[in-house]
């Protein structure tokens, strides 16, 4: 079975996952919040973050994060010294 088959988002309305008010508007962040409420209950959410951050930029909510936040970690990682077999 596939993970995506395993999501609780299944069963919400997929609306829900892509917050279509102004982003950081009251609105906006009730429903982020909201969806991430079901991402924090899900069993596939780490290779629905996974799958998002590999992806590149998609919208909406995907493993409990916004574009935004997923934006972030590819810098953050992106910015990371890579580690070599070789020790120090």
């Amino acid at each position: 079975m596939d993970w995506r088959e395993r999501g609780l988002c299944l069963s919400e309305d997929p609306d829900l996952f892509f917050p279509v008010a102004r982003v950081n508007s009251g609105q906006w962040a009730m429903q982020t919040d909201e969806a991430k409420d079901v991402c924090r209950q899900c069993p596939v959410t780490k290779r629905c973050l996974a799958w998002a951050l590999d992806a590149g930029p998609v919208e909406g909510i995907w493993g409990g994060t916004t574009e935004g936040e997923r934006r972030a970690m590819r810098r953050r990682a992106a910015r990371r010294p890579a580690v070599t077999g070789a020790a120090a």
